[in-house]
């Protein structure tokens, strides 16, 4: 279950309030929101400069980055997708590119499909570009269809990641995992220029649902309030919403 952005953003405006420290417009709230989800979705990742180096080094196969993190692996779920890849063909840079919505954040198991008789399904290694150039350049240690070879680099569709794999298969899919779509909190203007919440064009936060607190208490501190007991954004969450549904009413 995600964190619904109007509980965040109506508990936020609560107790900004009820401590008299100003308010928050909804385009402030929305960067502010935006900003926090990502502190916390990075903070999954203790040693992310590591991760991010390993990558742009491809020196190993990302599968044991999905496997470090199996204790909070609930709160990744969502942000985890088997993706197709697409071959450019056409492009002055060839390789395999995600060309669907979203940004990827890490590549984990990649798998090549060699059509025919017998037909291959075959996990890739991940070997840096010059071990990829060394082994396939050589008719001894060439990789085959069952144990097929690949490498990254810069150069897809605005500077996404490019894959190359020998031999070239079919198809190929990987298990990604996803950057969280930004929230916003939508809204039209009433008669005297008050904000309305409208469902319709609002993104609701992808955390998991125990990390609203943290989302309120993160998004308080940019506004200059800062709660260590989140037993107190808990109670003024339900009296927000108290609030919000009197108002329906």
């Amino acid at each position: 279950m995600a964190v619904n952005v109007n509980t965040v953003y109506t508990t936020v405006l609560y107790i900004l309030n009820k401590e008299q420290r100003g308010y928050l417009t909804p385009t402030e709230f929305n960067s502010l929101a935006a900003q926090v989800q990502e502190e916390i979705f990075n903070s999954y990742f203790p040693d992310g400069n590591q991760v991010n180096r390993q990558n742009q080094q491809n020196t190993q196969n990302d599968t044991e980055f999905f496997n470090v993190f199996k204790d909070i692996s609930y709160k990744l779920y969502p942000f985890e997708k088997s993706v197709p890849f697409t071959y450019n063909n056409g492009a002055a840079v060839l390789g395999w590119e995600y060309q669907g919505t979203g940004t990827i954040y890490k590549l984990g198991e990649i798998i090549a499909t060699y059509t025919g008789q017998p037909q291959y399904d075959s996990i890739v290694e991940l070997a840096s570009k010059s071990d990829y150039e060394k082994i396939t350049r050589s008719n001894l240690t060439s990789p085959g269809k069952q144990y097929p070879l690949c490498f990254t680099q810069k150069g897809g569709t605005g500077g996404s990641v490019l894959i190359k794999v020998s031999p070239q298969p079919n198809s190929l899919n990987i298990n990604c995992l996803f950057k969280p779509t930004a929230p916003v909190w939508g809204f039209t203007t009433g008669n005297v220029g008050q904000y309305v919440y409208s469902a319709g064009s609002s993104t609701n936060f992808e955390l998991d649902i125990s990390e609203q607190t943290n989302l309120i208490t993160g998004i308080l501190k940019y506004a200059g309030i800062i709660i260590n007991d989140p037993t107190i954004i808990q109670t003024a969450t339900q009296e927000a919403m108290k609030v919000e549904q009197n108002e329906k009413s």
